[in-house]
């Protein structure tokens, strides 16, 4: 029987971890598929307090991890977490067919970026294709440089324009002929001088694989099919996340977007003893600073619970 199993290994995972151990609650980390969550693709992190030289991100979750472990938290390296039962106390959660029991479980299952599915995205994450402006724009290697941001929402503008901050030149490619993004975000990249739509065109390839870098993308206008090459030093694709919660459908109340529903004020969950911290339930900051302090959050959370529990 356990006091706290914690789903996830991201930055909101790992703070859960400390401070539940610190408080003497033995807490397991299930580190899921990808340990260390979407802060591990990012190479540089530039804007998490405490590293002013900044630090790449799988050495942040790793040095989280053991600061973690040295309070007493035990990790199950890959153990996927398949299916769970709240519908009873005490919770179960099965990861790799085994079977988990725990008094509390915190959520730290993380969101997804949305991916263009091209084999060329895959092999250049890190050498120039990202999927945060915010975390990666300030890199060297993306100053004074034209870089193209795919996407036409609110957050392809809300990266363009940050972009243009670093870049000698932002192309917004979009596969319409119009922005779907709230009028003002719409209208404040469209105005920036910076910044030039590319209407109707999807990315077909990102070049160049041989050169293991980012040089430029290959386009395709879905009206005309029409080709063409254009030269960059970065893509920023921003096409959307989805958060990692399809297992808990049923079990917990969702969004219909998939977020995790939380009381206002709280990470608990529409389940008491559960609780929820990090990109599965914020669908609007997603910084690894944020997903930190909720991860604080949802560990007191469910020390208190403990706490009431056993009064």
């Amino acid at each position: 029987m356990e006091n706290v199993i914690i789903i996830g290994s991201g930055c909101a995972g790992w703070t859960a971890a400390l401070y539940t151990a610190r408080a003497n609650l033995r807490p397991v980390v299930l580190t899921g598929a990808q340990p260390g969550g979407l802060l591990t693709t990012t190479s540089i992190v530039e804007n998490y307090p405490g590293f002013p030289e900044g630090i790449d991100g799988t050495e942040l979750m790793m040095r989280m991890q053991k600061q973690a472990e040295r309070f007493g938290a035990r990790t199950e390296y890959g153990a996927l977490v398949t299916r769970v039962d709240f519908s009873q106390r005490p919770f179960r959660v099965w990861a790799d067919d085994q079977l988990w029991e725990s008094r509390t479980v915190i959520i730290a299952s993380g969101a997804s970026h949305r991916h263009l599915g091209l084999e060329s995205e895959k092999l250049l994450e890190k050498k120039g294709v990202t999927y945060c402006a915010t975390c990666d724009g300030a890199l060297p290697m993306f100053r004074n440089q034209p870089l193209v941001v795919v996407g036409g929402g609110d957050s392809a503008c809300e990266e363009a324009t940050y972009l243009t901050r670093f870049a000698s030149r932002v192309y917004l490619v979009h596969r319409r002929d119009q922005l779907r993004a709230s009028k003002i975000m719409a209208e404040r990249a469209l105005s920036n001088p910076k910044i030039e739509p590319i209407w109707d065109s999807v990315v077909t390839e990102i070049l160049d694989v041989k050169q293991d870098k980012v040089t430029g993308v290959r386009l395709r206008n879905v009206k005309t099919g029409a080709e063409r090459e254009l030269g960059c030093a970065g893509v920023f694709i921003a096409i959307g996340h989805v958060p990692n919660t399809t297992i808990f459908k049923g079990q917990i109340d969702l969004a219909e977007d998939g977020y995790i529903i939380c009381r206002p004020g709280s990470t608990a969950t529409s389940v008491p003893g559960v609780f929820a911290a990090g990109d599965c339930v914020d669908r609007t900051y997603r910084q690894a600073v944020t997903a930190a302090g909720s991860g604080c959050a949802a560990a007191i959370d469910a020390e208190r619970y403990l706490s009431a529990q056993r009064a």
